[in-house]
């Protein structure tokens, strides 16, 4: 057996007379996690600006992505029936213009969607339903009045651009995908407003 150093002797012998403990203690820690334990309880820390500590998962993002897609589904569509059922060749041409658009933002949309690993929502205007501000294209297509179908065309506008703005409120986005969103409610906005304009032209007529 090994000897005690006879320096440290007198040490010992005052720590038997205290009681105090031979070896020091370990706090507890609730959170120490074992590397090679699953079991042990883990802390994920919050993300910046995410004060419950959740955080925004691909699939989150993909929603919002496909949220998109059905809004310039809408509009491709909108825009085509618009485009047959009005009189004026150049606004019918414009018309044509925005549903060709639309279209290719649906492919640009679902190009990221595809890059996250996620799927596409099965919703939409692909069998020509309209939703969200075109609901009443039709009523205004069946009256042949170019202004309230231009009116109609603003309203879906008017949804658009709240979806887009509601889109570039989520912070995980990457650049990419924010890139992408931002560029297309430039074209969106300037869509509105242009049919707004008509609208108001059409009216003082």
């Amino acid at each position: 057996m090994k000897r005690i150093d006879p320096a440290i002797k007198p040490l010992f012998a005052a720590m038997k007379r205290t009681g105090a403990p031979l070896m020091p203690q370990i706090p507890s820690l609730p959170f120490l996690i074992h590397p090679f334990n699953s079991s042990f309880p883990t802390r994920v820390p919050a993300s910046h600006g995410d004060p419950l500590g959740m955080t925004t998962t691909t699939h989150d993002i993909a929603s919002v992505l496909n949220s998109l897609i059905e809004t310039c589904k809408d509009g491709q569509e909108g825009f085509r029936s618009a485009a047959e059922n009005v009189r004026n060749p150049d606004m019918a041409a414009l018309f044509r213009s925005y549903s060709a658009q639309r279209q290719q933002f649906v492919t640009e949309l679902q190009t990221l969607v595809r890059g996250l690993g996620e799927g596409m929502e099965k919703t939409g205007s692909v069998a020509g339903a309209l939703h969200r501000g075109w609901i009443d294209l039709k009523a205004a297509i069946s009256a042949k009045d170019e202004h309230a179908i231009l009116a109609e065309c603003e309203r879906g506008e008017d949804s658009a651009v709240s979806e887009y703005k509601k889109a570039m409120e989520e912070e995980e986005l990457s650049s990419t995908i924010r890139e992408t969103i931002s560029r297309q409610y430039v074209d969106v906005k300037q869509a509105h407003d242009h049919i707004k304009a008509l609208r108001d032209a059409a009216k003082n007529n």
